[in-house]
């Protein structure tokens, strides 16, 4: 673990006043031009621009302090409250987020000293991509970790050179202010359970090919297995 002296401490809040500053004045430049916007867009607006000098040092200071904690960490409240509420958040009771790190890189193939018995075709063991997005990974292991609650949805939060960080919004889904409120209470059928390990989030779905409509997708519904199956199954009558 890598510890800040004080001088560095200093720069930091040195930095940090500088950048509400600079927000302080964009904002009153925006309200003297006539520009209204709500608190969200402001932050959305800031994330937009991720290459910004502001942006820039925040999430390097803010990576810095996730790699000290454990790799899936319960945080009291949304880094990214606009894109979270996007997705379905809401600041009440039964609404829980967890950061999750995940290692970046290929996934190598896990057999020992690499001897594959199999086809010379099927003999790689480096350079695999996988299927699934590090998103849904992240999905994957928060449900894996919570098992009585259930995955509402993610995002992307940061990366480094090593890791990716995601939140992961989840419901507990046997908590009355969840039962009871029309727009969630969906997600308390018995048929939601672990909708992350089946590939029904968000995530999920674009890696299965199913965000898109029309001809050049007709061939991801209901699932490529599925319209493989169709495709290259003779059917033929007992009588003909």
């Amino acid at each position: 673990m890598i510890g800040f002296n004080v001088k560095s401490i200093n720069s930091v809040i040195s930095w940090l006043g500088m950048i509400s500053r600079v927000l302080l004045v964009l904002i009153s430049l925006m309200g003297l031009c006539g520009i209204k916007l709500g608190a969200y867009k402001y932050v959305s607006e800031l994330w937009r621009k991720k290459q910004s000098d502001v942006m820039r040092f925040l999430q390097r200071v803010r990576c810095w302090e996730y790699r000290q904690h454990p790799s899936i960490v319960r945080v009291t409240h949304p880094t990214r409250p606009d894109r979270a509420r996007i997705l379905g958040y809401k600041a009440k009771q039964g609404y829980v987020v967890y950061r999750v790190r995940v290692r970046r890189g290929g996934r190598k193939r896990p057999v020992p000293k690499g001897i594959v018995y199999g086809k010379p075709t099927n003999q790689g063991v480096t350079q695999l991509k996988f299927q699934r997005s590090k998103r849904s990974v992240a999905e994957e292991r928060a449900g894996r970790k919570l098992g009585g609650l259930k995955v509402l949805n993610s995002y992307w939060l940061n990366e480094d050179s090593t890791y990716k960080y995601f939140e992961v919004i989840l419901v507990d889904a046997a908590h009355n202010a969840i039962r009871n409120d029309p727009r969630i209470n969906w997600i308390c059928n018995p048929v939601h359970k672990h909708r992350e390990l089946r590939g029904l989030t968000s995530a999920g779905k674009k890696y299965r090919g199913l965000r898109g409509k029309g001809h050049s997708h007709h061939k991801a519904r209901p699932s490529r297995r599925a319209t493989w199956k169709r495709n290259n199954t003779l059917s033929l009558r007992r009588y003909r």
